[in-house]
């Protein structure tokens, strides 16, 4: 951990704006050469109990025949060598397959139901942004706070930079560009962080949507400086631990190597063959643990997840801090970003069928995880298409088939 992700940052200047859903306790005002107070703090009191996922996937072979087609399929076309699938509806799991080999070796060891695969941008949800919704709830963020009161190496010479707000980051509307290499010019932690402080903006905040894994490399910075310690860790205590998700995790232990399908036979930056550890080079350098990527997880552990948030967040979150974060932004025009959660346009990655109100996320190494409210429904779905290099494009036409083959097995296509 370097200073500058020291999480010491102990004076902040004042922050215009209050988020009027949550207003900030007195405690954790954002005022002049104050210093950070440390309180023990606890989770907002809830009814005793929780909603289980139940397991009911003992006919899944025949009901979601069709389903598991268009994957078998993908995986003979080399769309992707591994997969694995988790489906929830009305509070059961009614599907979890493991499809493929790790690689397209036929010698392979093959997947199942227990591998872990990298989550690569599902990381913004099940990580950063549930750690946004639980210190929001704390009132430890305030979603009008400028990112460089918070993290002052931001500001840089550009005055723009100030205007850019923690909303703007979640909602992928900073301005900030999509991707730039930084692992080419930096090499530690301290010095991507710096480069991504310092990464020049390619629109005006506010006023154009597009999607940034720099902006949540710097969120990810501003969430440990607020909470006051790495996301690892506070994900590990407060979202992970807590809903039983005993197999997600950053930095993966080298016993659970194994169970990881490789992601890239890298032979221009690491020169090795990349298996648990994280594909994306500037997470690589971040040290595995970063806003925008780093995490793994089974898709029995997404499935958990999903069902939380179809259970209105409960054991972790209020059901008003679900709502807030899940429906789409008003703003930028056209924007179909809510904060840190993506919502079906047309045409959507999740297919057809999902409801207005559902949201989810797609994933680098080709993973996604959409969600829908209206129908109690949830579609985990992990792959390693990046292997051996990340040329292949087919999981685009993969997952809406797959979306919609299984809301039309569910008779939910109406």
């Amino acid at each position: 951990m370097t200073p500058e992700m020291g999480l010491k940052a102990e004076r902040y200047q004042r922050c215009p704006g209050v988020t009027p859903r949550l207003p900030t306790p007195a405690a954790f005002a954002i005022t002049p050469l104050v210093h950070k107070t440390h309180l023990n703090l606890t989770l907002p009191n809830r009814e005793s109990g929780f909603s289980f996922l139940v397991r009911n996937f003992v006919a899944q072979d025949e009901r979601f025949c069709r389903a598991f087609g268009i994957v078998e399929e993908a995986i003979a076309a080399r769309a992707f060598p591994a997969c694995s699938l988790a489906i929830t509806f009305r509070g059961e799991l009614v599907a979890h397959k493991g499809l493929g080999r790790f690689i397209y070796d036929p010698v392979s060891p093959e997947v199942t139901t227990a591998s872990i695969f990298d989550l690569a941008s599902l990381t913004k949800i099940v990580a950063t942004t549930a750690m946004a919704m639980i210190l929001y709830e704390r009132g430890l963020l305030d979603l009008e706070a400028p990112a460089a009161a918070i993290v002052p190496e931001f500001a840089g010479n550009d005055p723009r930079r100030r205007e850019i707000t923690l909303r703007m980051l979640l909602a992928h509307s900073s301005g900030l560009p999509a991707y730039e290499k930084l692992f080419l010019r930096a090499r530690t932690r301290e010095d991507i962080l710096q480069a991504a402080f310092s990464t020049p903006l390619s629109a005006a905040p506010g006023v154009h949507a597009e999607y940034s894994d720099i902006g949540f490399i710097i969120l990810g910075a501003v969430l440990e400086r607020l909470a006051d310690e790495s996301l690892a860790t506070f994900c590990q205590r407060e979202i992970f631990g807590p809903l039983g998700m005993a197999h997600t995790t950053f930095n993966p232990a080298p016993a659970w190597k194994d169970s990881i399908p490789p992601t890239a036979d890298d032979r221009t930056f690491r020169h090795r063959l990349i298996q648990g550890e994280v594909q994306d080079e500037n997470a690589s350098v971040l040290g595995g643990i970063a806003g925008h990527a780093g995490l793994f997880a089974t898709t029995e552990d997404l499935a958990i997840f999903a069902h939380t948030m179809l259970n209105a967040g409960h054991p972790i979150l209020r059901p008003s801090t679900v709502e807030l974060f899940t429906r789409r932004e008003s703003a930028p025009e056209c924007t179909s970003r809510g904060l840190g959660w993506d919502t079906p346009s047309a045409p959507s990655q999740s297919g057809k069928y999902f409801s207005p109100r559902s949201f989810g996320h797609l994933g680098y190494t080709g993973t996604s995880l959409w969600i829908d409210p209206s129908r109690q429904l949830s579609i985990a779905l992990l792959t390693n298409r990046t292997w051996p290099d990340c040329q292949n494009q087919a999981i685009k036409r993969v997952r809406p088939a797959l979306h919609d083959a299984v809301l039309e097995a569910l008779g939910e296509h109406a």
